[in-house]
C-alpha cells in the first residue's frame, strides 16, 4: 500500500545520508526499517479503525473496513494490535539504545494521531509528525544519536510533504467529512488549496537543501531536489481536487518523490 512506501521512504533517507562518503546505505539496518514500517503502518491502521469505526460506516469509502462492516469485533482487534506492535518492538529492540528510546516516544503520536480530525483542522500536520519520524530513527540507528542540523531539515521536509500529498487525499472524503463533522486541511484549505500546497512544496524543498548543505551532500543530490520541485509542480499544477479519483492518483505519485529523493541521497554520497 502506498502508506507503507509513505512511512518507509524518510527513514532510507535518513539512513542514507547517514552513510559513509562513497559508501552505499546500511542494507541490513535498511530491511530492518521495512520490515518495522509495514508492522507500524499497520498498527496504526488497526489504531485508526478502532478509533474511527462509527465514522467510517458513513462514508462509501470505509465502510467495508472490517470493524465497520461488524467482520471482527473491538477485542479481535486489540489482540491483533497487541500482535503488530509486539512484532514491530522485536524489531526496535534491534537498534541502539537511543533508537530503542527515541522510537518508543513515537507511539505517543501513532495513538493519538486519529483524534486530531475530531479537534482541529490541522490532523494532516500531526500525521506529518508521526510519518516522518523515520528520518530522525534512521540517522541515529546508523550514528547511536541524531545529528540535529541534518535530522531536524530532514524531518520538516518530511513532514511538508505529508501536508501535500495528506491535504490531496483528504479532499476524496470532503463531502463525506461534511457531512459527519470531520475536520481537515481540505476543509480549511477549501479552493486556496493549491496556494498551499505550494507553500508546504518550497519549503520541503529549501528544508532538503539545509539538510543536504549539513552533510555536505553532492551534485546528484541537489539534482533529485530539483526533480522533486519539478515533480511537485506538475502535480499541484494538474490536481483536480474536485475528482477523488484525480486525488487519489496524485497522492499515489508521491511514492516516486521519496524514492527519487532515495536515489539522490545513494548516488550523491558515491
Amino acid at each position: 500500500p502506498a502508506g507503507t512506501w509513505l512511512l518507509y521512504l524518510p527513514c532510507t533517507w535518513s539512513i542514507g545520508l547517514a552513510a559513509e562518503p562513497g559508501c552505499l546505505p546500511d542494507w541490513h539496518v535498511l530491511s530492518l526499517f521495512g520490515v518495522g514500517a509495514v508492522l507500524m503502518r499497520g498498527a496504526g491502521c488497526t489504531i485508526n479503525d478502532m478509533w474511527d469505526r462509527d465514522y467510517d460506516r458513513q462514508v462509501v469509502r470505509t465502510a467495508s473496513r472490517p470493524l465497520a462492516a461488524g467482520d471482527i469485533s473491538t477485542f479481535q482487534s486489540f489482540v491483533f494490535l497487541g500482535g503488530q506492535l509486539s512484532l514491530a518492538l522485536c524489531v526496535l529492540l534491534c537498534l541502539n539504545y537511543y533508537s530503542i528510546v527515541l522510537g518508543a516516544a513515537s507511539l505517543c503520536l501513532v495513538v493519538t494521531y486519529p483524534l486530531m480530525k475530531r479537534i482541529t483542522y490541522w490532523p494532516q500536520l500531526v500525521l506529518g509528525l508521526t510519518f516522518n519520524w523515520g528520518a530522525l530513527l534512521g540517522w541515529s540507528a546508523i550514528k547511536g544519536s541524531c545529528e540535529w542540523s541534518v535530522c531536524l531539515p530532514l524531518y520538516l521536509a518530511g513532514v511538508m510533504w505529508t501536508l501535500v500529498y495528506d491535504t490531496i487525499y483528504a479532499h476524496q472524503d470532503k463531502k463525506d467529512d461534511i457531512i459527519i463533522g470531520v475536520k481537515s486541511t481540505a476543509l480549511q484549505f477549501k479552493e486556496d488549496t493549491k496556494q498551499w500546497l505550494c507553500g508546504f512544496s518550497l519549503a520541503m524543498l529549501l528544508s532538503l537543501c539545509v539538510a543536504g548543505m549539513n552533510c555536505n551532500q553532492t551534485f546528484p543530490y541537489y539534482s533529485a531536489v530539483a526533480a522533486i520541485g519539478a515533480h511537485l509542480a506538475h502535480q499541484i499544477y494538474t490536481l483536480d481536487i474536485d475528482k477523488p479519483e484525480d486525488c487519489w492518483k496524485k497522492f499515489a505519485s508521491n511514492r516516486n518523490v521519496g524514492v527519487l529523493l532515495f536515489t539522490g541521497i545513494v548516488l550523491g554520497n558515491l
